[in-house]
């Protein structure tokens, strides 16, 4: 079946099956690496990417059910993340890092819109600010498997510096994920 997606702004025509995963599509039909695969159920956040500016896990996503969505992945990101995580040492092994900097970006754009979590019954409550809590709950469908039991204190108080400040900067659009 033929289709057509948006992704990084580009229009790609594709030949693929109806069951093909976003995932799959991205890797083996546009070689768009940059997108994991990890678990393949949804449980790990490696393949999480941006789909009109909301994230989602692309191994659980069907490619013909996004034609016409703008799906934008860790190569047409250019956000201060990618710095930032670059700067701390914030990726470790790396192999988590694009769905890591996908969430957050997606984790920002729910919090500015107001969207309540687990951790948070009224964001009122909290004055705006995105805590050490809710940042853990926004990005717990992200796991890092490295090891590093440091990278969750880096990352939130990374989250927290870089959520102000303006786009730009970013390493996603010449690759280096």
């Amino acid at each position: 079946m033929e289709i057509e997606l948006r992704i990084n702004g580009s229009a790609q025509l594709l030949d693929v099956s109806p069951q093909v995963s976003l995932l799959d599509a991205l890797r083996e039909y546009l070689g768009l690496t940059g997108t994991k695969k990890g678990c393949d159920q949804g449980a790990c956040g490696a393949c999480t990417v941006l789909a009109d500016g909301r994230r989602i896990n692309a191994c659980l996503a069907l490619a013909v059910q996004y034609q016409g969505r703008e799906i934008t992945t860790i190569e047409g990101v250019d956000h201060p993340l990618q710095a930032a995580f670059i700067r701390t040492d914030g990726f470790q092994c790396g192999y988590c890092t694009p769905g890591q900097i996908c969430s957050a970006i997606g984790m920002f754009a729910e919090h500015k819109e107001g969207a309540p979590s687990a951790a948070t019954e009224h964001l009122a409550a909290t004055g705006g600010e995105l805590d050490d809590d809710e940042i853990r709950e926004r990005m717990s469908g992200n796991l890092c498997r490295s090891g590093a039991g440091g990278l969750m204190g880096l990352r939130n108080s990374l989250m927290k510096r870089e959520a102000p400040r303006p786009h730009g900067g970013g390493l996603g659009a010449r690759g280096g994920w």
